[in-house]
């Protein structure tokens, strides 16, 4: 086996009949992407909010998920449209947003806005022309999220038939056996209550009741003497593709493969860090959207985010772990890529120490330089956008406020925007604007061509500035993609209104 640097190997894992049979996996994303995606024609694609089953730690969890035709998610082929018939199987009222997409505003996915959530039984007919990328779909009901309502949605360029690559998809997630509605007032109890009218959590959620728990803050020193709080929870159990490290998604691959390893951040509330080991990786896709190739071995991807990495395997025989690190803590889940009758070795679920803080000087975010930067033009309008809150009492807001108390970003559309976020709280925030695909211009007081995204991950005590076109005259949210967070409120929206 190809060494990983820091797995332990406690004896050698036999591939289970899951490990093998993963074209019959539930998650689209633990099994190697068709050449084809979906069939193209003038039927829209069935896809349903339902009711599954995980076997976690040998412990059966009832969750949710996004059934398409072949398994959880969608995949798309170049130029195909996102026509799609979406029907909710749940017995709770549910709504889907098409995270990195940009469709009209009607059909982004947000309760009430201007939409209502679909009812039990409900169809609703969404259809727009897609961004090429690495994207996903969530609930946008944070409670729900929690309950892994959510899936990748992958649509390809004309590139990704051409390159010859075996493509990979790994979805991550963190679990909780409890439900969100006790997480959350857990994590609220915990750190002195805080608002509790969070947007779309769910039925049943109370944020503000207490709850005693421990060991749910992982703190670093630093910051001028401040505390800074890397975790709001720590869960039960880290998924890569649906599974734990007790039994990976075992990915078979041939000798000196290549391979287009797409990552999605699905998680709740934890900030990984991607270990590509002995392979050596290059990251050239950020959010759906080509950056200057870097390579590397280890790159951090917050809440909302994705990353494209391509990797060259050896000509060898061996199996390869691609691991997922928490963000300040030991814990570790992800998948193995192995080549025909590779001995595949066990690897523990919490590594010897605890991974570090993510991209605190914004160090990565810097190195990204975009393959398809915005054009030069004068900026119409310039905003400021303060990122505050604490854990005690547990409120996170943007502008000093809490969704439903908050002011509307204004700008008009097609003009050139630019928003500065100031976080002056000691955590990190992937702040995500909806039907919009931004442009990373100024890190701190500096000016710079980076990536292009719809999520930005804005550490403690930092600035980041982006720079977007604005698009249909609506209402847009702007939120934190930390699930607890949105839950208690840190949403507002950007207002565009019709040029004149």
């Amino acid at each position: 086996m190809a060494e990983h640097r820091g797995s332990e190997e406690t004896g050698v894992h036999t591939i289970t009949r899951r490990g093998i049979l993963a074209a019959s996996a539930t998650v689209l994303a633990s099994v190697n992407l068709p050449r084809r995606g979906l069939t193209q024609g003038t039927m829209p694609i069935a896809l349903s909010a339902e009711r599954r089953t995980l076997d976690i730690e040998g412990r059966a969890a009832t969750v949710y998920g996004l059934a398409g035709p072949n398994g959880q998610g969608l995949i798309l082929d170049p130029g195909q449209r996102f026509r799609v018939d979406l029907t909710n199987r749940l017995d709770v009222p549910t709504i889907i947003h098409w995270h990195g997409q940009t469709p009209p505003n009607a059909q982004d996915g947000v309760p009430d806005i201007p939409m209502p959530m679909l009812s039990a039984g409900e169809t609703r007919s969404y259809d727009f022309e897609p961004l090429p990328g690495t994207h996903w779909m969530h609930s946008h009901v944070p409670s729900q999220e929690m309950q892994l309502l959510a899936a990748p949605l992958i649509v390809r360029a004309p590139d990704d038939l051409e390159d010859g690559r075996q493509e990979v998809v790994l979805f991550l997630h963190d679990f909780s056996f409890r439900t969100p509605e006790e997480v959350l007032a857990e994590i609220t109890g915990r750190h002195g209550g805080g608002h509790s009218a969070g947007h779309g959590a769910g039925p049943g959620t109370n944020p503000g009741t207490s709850s005693g728990m421990s060991g749910m803050n992982h703190g670093m020193g630093g910051m001028s003497g401040m505390v800074m709080d890397l975790n709001d929870h720590d869960w039960d159990a880290y998924l890569a593709n649906d599974r734990t490290l007790a039994d990976p998604d075992v990915i078979g691959v041939e000798r000196g493969g290549r391979i287009r390893l797409r990552v999605i951040n699905a998680a709740a509330a934890t900030v990984f860090w991607i270990d590509t080991g002995a392979a050596v990786a290059r990251l050239v896709s950020v959010d759906g959207h080509r950056v200057e190739a870097r390579a590397g071995t280890r790159f951090g991807i917050a809440m909302g985010q994705r990353i494209d990495l391509e990797i060259d395997l050896p000509v060898e025989s061996g199996a390869w772990p691609i691991l997922a690190l928490r963000e300040g803590g030991p814990e570790r889940t992800g998948l193995i890529l192995a080549t025909p009758g590779a001995e595949i070795r066990r690897i523990d679920s919490l590594g010897q120490t605890a991974a570090p803080a993510f991209d605190l000087d914004l160090s990565q975010e810097a190195s990204l330089v975009s393959g398809d930067p915005l054009s030069e033009r004068p900026v119409g309008r310039r905003h400021m956008v303060m990122l505050g809150g604490s854990m005690q009492p547990y409120v996170w807001t943007i502008d000093g406020a809490t969704w439903g108390d908050h002011r509307p970003i204004m700008a008009r559309s097609g003009e050139r925007v630019e928003l500065m976020f100031h976080n002056m709280s000691m955590m990190g925030h992937p702040m995500h604007l909806h039907g919009h695909v931004f442009q990373v211009v100024g890190i701190g007081g500096r000016r710079i061509m980076g990536a292009r995204r719809d999520t930005v991950y804005v550490p403690p005590m930092s600035t980041i500035t982006v720079a977007f076109d604005a698009g249909e005259a609506a209402r847009w949210m702007l939120h934190c993609h930390s699930m607890p967070h949105l839950a208690t409120g840190m949403m507002t929206e950007l207002s565009v209104t019709a040029s004149v």
